[in-house]
């Protein structure tokens, strides 16, 4: 009797994620893999089977990928300290040479490995793949006293996203590929940017339409001022969070990387918790979802 208790447990999940699987048929899902779920071994088999599962069904996932931990341990093995303003990384030429060599080389090509292993056709890039990813230098401004200029910080080979040229991706995942994208962009003079994840994801999304945005992070979602997670929450009250300083470092380019999918076709967004097994399966396939939903 447990056994069948068990199989018709199983069946109920099943038929649970039915209605889910219809709906995202076909559909683009752009991921931001980061954090924990990237340095705990059995939750990088877990997402790896995940996004597999994900194109198995019909669905069409596209991963963006951080690194900043693996960019540290290297730095430091190299003797190099590793700079933050404003959670930004500072980076010069030596440090750019790191982190193109952590994100372009053995991040991204573990995610791609891991990715084949468990039954998927993963693919690896860079923004200088195809010009997939044109960038400009990004200055931080940082506010100083009342009724005078902001400070403009420099923080070397920083950039941002200028445009995006996605036939590549949508290529590739016609194909039966899963694009694997490395943070990394390239300027008018072919120099080297390093671009934060969060902000490569919405703007992939943005530039697909995706049907979700789904970003991984070491925190149940998004926190009210007293610490209880926020289950759906809409464009406006983003900002307004935003503006009392709720939201703020490493949370603060989550959002406004799902605000910028939303406003450009992208359905919904989504920030979960990276540190449960299989988070995606459980945020896409399930009724209850996880972590927190922005919605314009």
């Amino acid at each position: 009797m447990d056994t069948i208790k068990k199989s018709m447990e199983r069946a109920a999940i099943l038929i649970e994620a039915l209605p889910y699987i219809r709906r995202f048929y076909d559909k683009t899902v752009v991921i931001k893999y980061g954090g924990h779920a990237m340095v705990d071994e059995s939750l990088k088999e877990m997402f790896a089977m995940d996004v597999v599962m994900m194109k198995y069904v019909g669905i069409n996932p596209v991963v963006v990928h951080g690194g900043g931990p693996q960019i540290g341990n290297l730095l430091k093995k190299i003797g190099k300290e590793s700079k933050f303003v404003q959670g930004m990384r500072v980076t010069d030429e030596e440090t750019m040479s790191v982190v193109e060599m952590v994100l372009a080389g053995s991040v991204n090509k573990e995610i791609v490995g891991l990715i084949n292993h468990h039954g998927g056709n993963a693919v690896g890039l860079t923004g200088k793949d195809g010009n997939l990813i044109q960038a400009e230098k990004y200055f931080l401004s940082a506010d100083k006293a009342k009724d005078t200029p902001p400070e403009i910080i420099d923080l070397g080979l920083v950039g941002k996203v200028k445009k995006l040229n996605v036939n590549l991706v949508v290529l590739l995942a016609k194909e039966g590929f899963i694009p694997v994208i490395a943070p990394i962009g390239v300027g008018d003079g072919g120099e080297t940017y390093n671009i934060n994840a969060d902000i490569v994801a919405g703007e992939v999304a943005a530039a697909l339409q995706a049907e979700k945005l789904v970003l991984l992070t070491d925190v149940k979602g998004v926190l009210d001022a007293e610490g209880q997670l926020i289950k759906t929450m809409s464009g406006d009250e983003v900002e307004k969070l935003i503006e009392t300083g709720a939201i703020e470092g490493g949370m603060y380019p989550k959002v406004k990387s799902c605000l910028k999918a939303l406003k450009s076709g992208t359905k919904k967004a989504h920030i979960i918790d990276g540190r449960l097994q299989h988070s995606i399966l459980l945020e896409i396939f399930t009724d209850e979802g996880i972590g927190t939903e922005i919605l314009l």
